[in-house]
């Protein structure tokens, strides 16, 4: 019964996302490799970043790094750049047991997200898409259980940059 709540709480989670399919696919692998989510009508990029950051707060996702893209290349180049900031979050305990695991592991740390201006204007939040990397941890497994459950928090934390929601 526990393991059929789960399932329901993620479906919720997941289903309660912004739609993804409001996005142009580019017609390479790179769609099926990410999960985007546009940021709201009204969702200014500073509020979903601060949004974000309190969800990963609040799901104990340790923010491990920072890179102001955009504002780096505008220093370098002197022209504006639209927007891109990418934002490092680690589970320091699962991640090193995922390394402990299998070495390749490594290769995918910390987990990012990044939030990016499109040619249009529009914000997104971008991630790597976990699920085909989590398939490859045999299925019933603690570990699997615990990529499932950073997946889940990453993806919460997507979820409230994008609506503006703690």
């Amino acid at each position: 019964m526990k393991r059929r709540s789960a399932i329901a709480a993620s479906a919720a989670v997941f289903c309660a996302l912004p739609a993804a399919s409001a996005r142009a696919d580019s017609g390479t692998a790179l769609d099926a490799s990410v999960v985007r989510m546009k940021l709201q009508k009204g969702i200014t990029p500073d509020v979903a970043v601060d949004c974000l950051k309190l969800r990963a707060n609040l799901r104990n996702m340790k923010q491990v790094g920072y890179l102001p893209l955009s504002k780096q290349v505008e220093a370098m180049v002197g022209r504006p750049q639209r927007l891109t900031e990418v934002f490092l979050f680690c589970n320091p305990l699962i991640a090193i047991e995922m390394v402990a695991a299998n070495i390749d592991f490594a290769a995918y740390l910390p987990c990012r997200i990044t939030l990016t201006e499109d040619a249009a204007g529009a914000y997104w939040l971008v991630m790597l898409d976990l699920k085909p990397l989590i398939a490859q941890i045999p299925a019933g497994s603690a570990l699997h259980a615990k990529a499932e459950q950073v997946n889940d928090v990453l993806m919460s934390i997507m979820q409230a940059g994008a609506s503006g929601s703690l």
